[in-house]
Parts: C-alpha cells; sequence; structure tokens
C-alpha cells in the first residue's frame, strides 16, 4: 500500500536522488537537487523534505557532511510507484511464446518420452535420466519484452537446448532498457559457467544500465537458477506395475521397498551414481547383489548413455535378476540408437518400426 505520509513534493524528491544516486553512485545533497527545474524548491526547503524522507526510512545519510541515498525502503518505493510504464501489444507476445512452447516441450518431455519407450520395448520398468550436466554455458541470449514490468528470457545452451524464464519486475522498464540488458548479457556473461559471473561483471553491467540497474540482480538470479536446472539431475520411471507380473516381486513387502527406491528419485539416482560406468558408449548393467541397497537385492538395473548434442541422457530398465539379458541389452542398445538418431539427427527409426521397402518377408 502505498504511504500516504509522502506528498507529491517528496514523492518527486525521492524519484529524484534515485535517479541520482543510479546514474553516479554518490550520495545526492539539496544542492544538487535545488538545480532540478521540476522540483521548483529552495535548499533549505528541499533539506526539510529530505530529513522527513530519512526520519521516515526512506532515506538513509552515510557520513555526517554528506547527502543522502535511498535505503532498501526507498527503492521499493521508487521501484513500485515511480517509475514509468510501457506496455506491449498481445499478438507479438503470443507469437513468440507459441514458437518458444513447441520447442521447449519437445526438449523437456524427451525423459518421459524415453522411460515410456523403454518400459513399452522390454515390458520392465523404464527408467531415463540425466545426470548433472556440469558447467552449464549459455550460448546466447535473447528477449521478449511483455510489458512494462514483464519480459521474457530466452539462453539458448549447447545441443539446441533452450529455456525461456519470465521475469517479472517491480518497476518499469522499457524496450530500450531490455534491449541494452541483452546486448550487455551477450557481451560479459556468454559461455561462463554459474560460478564465473562474479560479482564485478554483475556491477559492469550495473553500470551500463545505469538508471536501468536495478532490473541486473533479478535476471542474473533467474540465469543462475536455470544453469542449476541443466546442472542438477532428473529422472523419469514409467511402467512400475509391469514388475508386478514377476514372481520375483510377489512378497510385497520387498516390493514395497523397491518402489521406495524407484518412486524417491534422489535414491534411485544415488544408486544410479554410486555405478557411473567406464566407457560412455558402453551398456550399463548393475545386478542386485552387487548393490548396496537391500531394496535392490534381487533387482537389475540396465541402461545406456545417449549424447544428444552435449546433452547426456540415459535409458534403460529396472527388472527382476532373473531376466533375459541378452534380449533385454540388444533392445536397451537398439532403443538408444534409434533415439540418437530421431532427437539428435532429427532421421531414424525407433525399435519395432521398418522403413518402407525393408519388411521381412
Amino acid at each position: 500500500m502505498e504511504d500516504e505520509r509522502l506528498t507529491p513534493r517528496k514523492k518527486q524528491i525521492l524519484r529524484a536522488i534515485v535517479d541520482a544516486h543510479i546514474n553516479n553512485g554518490e550520495p545526492v545533497g539539496s544542492k544538487f537537487l535545488s538545480q532540478d527545474v521540476a522540483i521548483s524548491a529552495s535548499p533549505a526547503t528541499i533539506r526539510n523534505e529530505m530529513a522527513d524522507l530519512e526520519e521516515m526510512g526512506y532515506l538513509v545519510q552515510p557520513h555526517t557532511s554528506a547527502g543522502r541515498v535511498p535505503s532498501e525502503l526507498g527503492y521499493r518505493f521508487y521501484v513500485d510507484y515511480l517509475v514509468s510504464q510501457y506496455t506491449a501489444t498481445r499478438s507479438e507476445i503470443d507469437e513468440i511464446n507459441e514458437k518458444l512452447r513447441y520447442k521447449l516441450t519437445e526438449m523437456d518431455g524427451i525423459l518421459d518420452e524415453m522411460s515410456h519407450l523403454a518400459a513399452n520395448f522390454t515390458d520392465y520398468t523404464g527408467i531415463a535420466f540425466k545426470t548433472g550436466a556440469g558447467k552449464a554455458r549459455v550460448e546466447r541470449f535473447d528477449s521478449v519484452f511483455i510489458s512494462q514490468k514483464d519480459f521474457l528470457l530466452v539462453m539458448m545452451f549447447a545441443g539446441e537446448i533452450v529455456k525461456t524464464k519470465t521475469i517479472h519486475l517491480s518497476f518499469s522498464l522499457s524496450p530500450e532498457d531490455l534491449r541494452r540488458f541483452t546486448d550487455a548479457a551477450n557481451l560479459y556473461l556468454v559461455n561462463l559457467s554459474a560460478e564465473e559471473i562474479t560479482m564485478p561483471i554483475i556491477v559492469r553491467i550495473e553500470a551500463l544500465m545505469g538508471a536501468s540497474g536495478a532490473m541486473v540482480h533479478p535476471a542474473i538470479k533467474v540465469i543462475y537458477e536455470t544453469m542449476s536446472e541443466l546442472d542438477t539431475a532428473d529422472i523419469s520411471v514409467d511402467g512400475v506395475t509391469k514388475l508386478l507380473q514377476y514372481p520375483e516381486y510377489s512378497d510385497m513387502g520387498k516390493f514395497r521397498n523397491l518402489l521406495g527406491v524407484i518412486e524417491e528419485k534422489e535414491k534411485l539416482l544415488d544408486v544410479i551414481s554410486a555405478h557411473p560406468g567406464s566407457a560412455e558408449d558402453d551398456i550399463h548393467v548393475y545386478i542386485g547383489t552387487e548393490d548396496e541397497s537391500d531394496a535392490m537385492s534381487n533387482t537389475t538395473l540396465i541402461y545406456k548413455n545417449i549424447n544428444l548434442g552435449g546433452k547426456k541422457l540415459s535409458v534403460g530398465v529396472i527388472g527382476p535378476r532373473r531376466m533375459n539379458y541378452s534380449k533385454v541389452i540388444g533392445m536397451i542398445n537398439s532403443l538408444a540408437n534409434g533415439i540418437d538418431l530421431l532427437f539428435g539427427n532429427g532421421v531414424g527409426t525407433l525399435p519395432g518400426k521398418t522403413e518402407p521397402g525393408n519388411e521381412k518377408e
């Protein structure tokens, strides 16, 4: 709620102080403000108003003889009430979002599709996962102006991975401000890992943004979070109930223990990470007695890694230790190769389907 104690003059002075402090980084004094024709007040009047603003918590005085700088409350009021507004057209937003949504859905749903295919082709529980990508780096930034307080940040990573995030600001931003930030991001942040985006770099971008520098921290926060998403492991599981058809899982107590590992993704990822394997393209087979988890003592985990243009994924199955390994390994190999062709190169045929003219007689 807007502070009723803030008269139009106080708001005008607060706005001028915030703008000046953002531009030059120095405390702002009454003499400087008295030269602002928009304020049209004497230095004495301005000093009184500044003292009131300080008492109300909107300004602070760093040194006894210095001017004032905005407090956290002062910045909050400034961004909520004192910045100008601008609105974009709805048709532009819808057009861009629709194009990006298609690509995003295609990439973000790939783990679910992989685990579903693995379950269907093997009749065991299908799994698909990605381990932490590590050191995710943006290859290019783009942006879409939505409204005076909202914009879409587009981040393009290696392997044609595109992430889009809508950022809401508590203050107004112009299309020109957004363009300058996008240019600065492409100049200073491209090909850096999260750890390499240091405070001096952030300060440099803020300086380039001038009066709109306050947008830099919210944007950097989103960039950090997006990199973390790519660096964080994830897993998809499909067809858990398929295990119930095997007598090894007729003991519901043991099955519940296994189900606990499967459903708690972190536990299953812990099992996988404990056996990272050697060669990247090899099939990895881990039999229950080789695993320290009692819940998987009668269970086998088989998977193969796939590198989709820099995005490292894996597909496999969980099933009873008593399984037809030759058939399952062959199927996982074929499935991994088919996914690599379809999603990696845009062409190829999944197992179970044949090209016209190649049907068996």
